[in-house]
């Protein structure tokens, strides 16, 4: 690869290095992540099946997108790990931590990447979309890492928790429940998101940087409206429905907007 294609952000997001389509490519991909989850197993941040589930998400991101790719996905679910652990055993202590001692599962798994992974697909199958499906695919990690960073930091640490659609109090945890220290946390996140993908050159410019990251904290808060209102009437609408919700809404507004 020239100079040239290293410094030019639109020669970075060519079909060619986005989308390597070939045999060895994905065969590479398969047994990379299948000896990188066969070592991460023991770490204490998934279910046994949430690492199955992470490794086939892994090898998919990695065939469409290439290494940098499969590193979002890596650190997004450090990072989303490391918040939940922030204050654990406090959360705990008040029935507000995240089941499984704070593992994830497929459901989690699919929940949080799902959207992401349908648009690295389309990356990969339709090359004139490629920045415009990237766009979405950042957008996406960006709204839901923040919702991560909102959610862990504000029960533990929010000090006023409002329903956001009466702003009236309500304890800590509650759907739909939203705080100044929280929603400060969902910038953070949503703006370490964005720089991470600016950084690995999935996002091409500053601009790019600032829609994902205004649209991931949109998004968080357009999740807890769902979470105040359709979440509370309908049982079956899960956490991990209203995470892919809350990421495709993320995708949709970004590529819009773009």
């Amino acid at each position: 690869m020239s100079a040239l294609a290293l410094e030019d952000p639109a020669l970075l997001l060519s079909p060619a290095l986005v989308a390597p389509q070939t045999l060895s490519h994905w065969l590479l991909a398969l047994a990379l992540n299948a000896l990188l989850i066969a070592l991460a197993q023991r770490l204490p941040l998934l279910t046994r099946a949430g690492w199955v589930h992470a490794g086939i998400l892994g090898s998919f991101l990695w065939g469409c997108l290439g290494l940098r790719g499969w590193l979002v996905v890596v650190i997004y679910l450090a990072l989303g790990s490391l918040v939940t652990r922030l204050g654990f055993r406090t959360k705990q202590s008040r029935g507000l931590a995240e089941a499984r001692g704070g593992l994830r599962g497929p459901e989690n798994v699919w929940g949080s990447a799902g959207t992401g992974a349908l648009l690295a697909g389309a990356a990969a199958l339709v090359p004139s979309a490629v920045p415009l499906m990237l766009v979405g695919f950042a957008a996406s990690f960006a709204a839901k890492l923040a919702d991560t960073f909102g959610s862990e930091i504000g029960k533990r640490w929010g000090r006023h928790t409002l329903l956001i659609t009466t702003l009236r109090p309500v304890p800590p945890g509650t759907e739909g429940a939203i705080s100044l220290e929280g929603t400060a946390a969902s910038v953070l996140g949503s703006a370490l998101m964005a720089a991470l993908m600016l950084a690995l050159g999935l996002l091409e410019s500053s601009g790019s940087f600032l829609l994902v990251t205004l649209v991931g904290l949109a998004a968080t808060l357009i999740e807890s409206l769902i979470g105040a209102t359709a979440q509370q009437r309908w049982s079956w609408l899960s956490n991990e429905l209203v995470n892919g919700v809350q990421t495709a809404i993320a995708a949709l507004l970004a590529m819009a907007f773009f």
